[in-house]
């Protein structure tokens, strides 16, 4: 286990050359620039190279700030591979340098993560300049349980994906939390509906912005709503949870996937007589046991 102290500048990991710098994580506005705190702009004046998801939407914030980097790097997912070994060695020599992506906190749905990690496994303290998130700012203002919930980002594009992503979800209790752009929102929310039912859902669009909207209800009402309402500016989806209702339904149903024939066996070798395995089975399946008989001789 390693335990590093890094509030600061001078913050060193023990096993750390003394020259080494440090990374820092700064987040920025997801909208409204108001949103940007005094710390993330002084940390951007301080360290010695920024790295930004797109060089351009970041001159445009620094620009905004005053702020003048001595270096300016592109890292992104199409470059990571080459960037963060060359940026891990800046820092190693002693610069620091701070992360940033388009919007909001580095790391969550780019490629941050990556540099993250590599840069903990050269032990070069890793420190967040928290700051603005889409995800929980719609979380909060959705009006949906926030004790406990999931955050999945983005869906992959081919629709066997989407599907094995969601499947493992549909016993999640806690509230799920999507990314989506415009022009895949609809179908996102019909690929939702497919997969939990009818749900309540919120929509948050434009977030921290001048058309900043939130729209509730369930995702059918949602669907028709974007119908007619064509889907403007960036979307986060948060979607009711499993209740405990369904909860228990789908803990009681868990032999639906068997036939009557499993169903019966799977009593039958927990030590059931046959004819005790079929009451059971019936029971589970609200049917009467000759039901359960006449099917088993037709499978004989």
């Amino acid at each position: 286990m390693t335990i590093l102290c890094q509030s600061s500048f001078q913050n060193r990991n023990e096993n750390q050359p003394e020259a080494t710098g440090s990374l820092y994580l700064v987040a920025t506005p997801i909208g409204n620039l108001e949103d940007m705190t005094y710390r993330a702009v002084r940390t951007l004046r301080e360290c010695d190279i920024i790295a930004a998801e797109d060089t351009r939407q970041t001159r445009k914030l620094l620009s905004h700030f005053e702020i003048t980097p001595s270096m300016l790097f592109s890292y992104h997912e199409h470059n990571k591979a080459a960037s963060g070994p060359e940026l891990i060695r800046y820092i190693i020599e002693g610069k620091n340098l701070a992360l940033v992506s388009d919007a909001g906190l580095p790391a969550i749905s780019d490629p941050g993560a990556d540099l993250v990690a590599l840069a903990v496994s050269h032990g070069i303290p890793v420190i967040p300049i928290p700051g603005a998130n889409a995800a929980l700012s719609a979380l909060i203002a959705s009006g949906l349980p926030t004790t406990s919930f999931t955050f999945i980002g983005f869906l992959p594009r081919e629709r066997k994906d989407i599907r094995s992503v969601l499947s493992g979800l549909r016993s999640a209790q806690g509230t799920l939390l999507f990314y989506e752009s415009p022009h895949r929102v609809s179908k996102t929310l019909a690929h939702l509906q497919e997969a939990f039912g009818n749900r309540r859902i919120v929509l948050a669009r434009e977030l921290t912005k001048r058309y900043e909207e939130f729209l509730r209800g369930t995702i059918e009402e949602c669907l028709v709503w974007l119908s007619e309402h064509p889907p403007l500016g960036e979307y986060v989806i948060v979607l009711e949870g499993e209740s405990k209702e369904e909860a228990e339904l789908a803990e009681s149903s868990w032999w639906r996937e068997l036939s009557i024939g499993e169903h019966v066996n799977y009593y039958e070798t927990s030590g059931q007589t046959r004819k005790d395995a079929m009451k059971k089975a019936a029971s589970d399946r609200g049917l009467a046991k000759r039901d359960i008989y006449n099917a088993l001789l037709e499978r004989e």
